[in-house]
């Protein structure tokens, strides 16, 4: 992780995809990856960055905002566009409304058409449903344990089985309860899980191989959220944090074995490429809108942010840019950096952390039932300030039963799936 040049004078061009990067984080994911390409990488090299927003209006300010940051890039650093020393940006937009499937299914195709391959998808994009904070816990809480508080919150409200709008509109075609689609869940969830399946040939056409899938999570996917008869949460007044600690578990186990059966029908094993691989990464504790909060609080969340950084909190980031540090280094690693570090600590969620002065790095996370990295004693040592103040050292029994959850998980969403193609294609016929 200390290496951030990448040499090489070989023609390198390189496709990568960002959902929801209109605004927040996505947008910040947007702008560190053009800043540290053009910095890091040689003349060579080119990149084609495919952002997705679920309107044209707001791909077309997106893109605009975007190309004002090169500009503005470039000129910090004092290289001209034309400069042939610098690397190439192309910028492309597409709209996909992720709680549409219909939607879902003609964005894969259409890139299907106009790609050639794709490296590195990073699914950002996501809805929090959140309607408030429950404010006498939120007091008490602050009051009582600041930094745990803030860094691991457990006031937040959130509303509970909110449906997505009808997927099929034709009333001939059977729609059984279990195909309902909760709206957290699928924009979160489901419907970026129905894009990867239907780009799958892309990421198995990656140059750089294997392609990579960058899942973004939360530091707030608490395992007493998530519960395998409610995989959508749909019952659950926190949907977002249920569908965040699902996203940990299905990258984190997308390679043990006995998920693979189910994995491998997600993202179909190439003949000739190494297949795709998962990485999940979240931002730490950053101060966007996924909050409605009004003004003045906002301000107050922010400063209580700092302030929780400055007593010793890694997690707070507090600024979307330097939440996006985790999701751009597992982006923009050479693979080979990536297999050295995970052979030596193993598998892990990367979080964006920082000293108390705001430097960042990428960080492993703890993670309930695998720790930080799946070997049982690996968290043995962690700092107490990184921690929930419940959190427990990963067991032997531990890490089974996550791995077999993870493998329950994994045969529930490709049920899900197949059910869901089933479903538009009988619309279809």
């Amino acid at each position: 992780m200390t290496d951030r040049h990448y040499g090489g004078d070989e023609d390198v061009h390189k496709y990568v995809l960002v959902t929801g990067a209109n605004g927040g984080l996505g947008y910040a994911i947007c702008c560190r990856l053009i800043d540290e390409f053009i910095l890091t990488r040689p003349s060579s090299h080119s990149m084609r960055l495919i952002i997705t927003t679920r309107d044209k209006t707001k791909s077309h300010d997106t893109i605009a905002k975007l190309k004002d940051h090169i500009f503005r890039t470039r000129k910090h650093h004092k290289v001209h566009e034309k400069t042939p020393l610098v690397p190439k940006i192309y910028l492309q937009s597409e709209q996909v409304d992720l709680c549409h499937l219909r939607s879902v299914q003609i964005l894969a195709k259409k890139l299907n058409r106009s790609l050639p391959e794709l490296d590195t998808v990073i699914l950002n994009a996501g809805h929090g449903g959140f309607t408030g904070l429950d404010w006498p816990l939120a007091i008490w809480a602050i009051l009582t344990n600041f930094r745990q508080a803030i860094t691991f919150p457990t006031f937040k409200l959130g509303s509970v089985g909110d449906l997505t709008a009808p997927q099929i509109l034709d009333t001939s075609v059977s729609r059984p309860k279990s195909t309902q689609l909760g709206q957290v869940f699928c924009s979160n969830v489901f419907g970026h899980y129905m894009l990867v399946h239907g780009i799958a040939a892309l990421l198995s056409n990656s140059s750089a191989t294997p392609g990579r899938v960058i899942w973004i999570s939360s530091h707030e996917a608490y395992g007493s959220t998530f519960s395998l008869d409610d995989i959508q949460g749909l019952s659950s007044p926190v949907a977002y944090e249920s569908s965040k600690r699902l996203t940990d578990i299905l990258a984190l186990t997308s390679r043990l074995p006995n998920s693979q059966h189910w994995v491998d029908g997600f993202l179909p094993p190439p003949s000739n490429h190494r297949p795709p691989r998962q990485y999940v990464a979240h931002p730490g504790v950053c101060a966007t809108n996924i909050m409605p909060m009004y003004w003045i609080l906002t301000y107050a969340m922010t400063a209580a942010f700092y302030l929780a950084r400055w007593i010793g909190s890694p997690w707070h980031t507090v600024t979307p840019y330097k939440g996006a540090c985790a999701p751009i280094w597992l982006a923009l690693a050479s693979q080979q950096e990536l297999d050295a570090v995970e052979a030596d600590g193993g598998v892990a969620k990367w979080g964006s952390a920082v000293d108390w002065q705001g430097e960042e790095r990428a960080s492993r996370t703890e993670v309930q039932g695998w720790g930080i990295g799946g070997k049982v004693g690996d968290n043995a040592d962690l700092p107490k300030n990184s921690r929930m103040k419940e959190a427990e050292d990963l067991t032997a029994d531990g890490k089974e039963h996550f791995a077999m959850l993870g493998r329950s998980c994994w045969q529930a969403m490709e049920n899900l799936r197949v059910e869901w193609e089933e479903l538009l294609k009988e619309e279809d016929d």
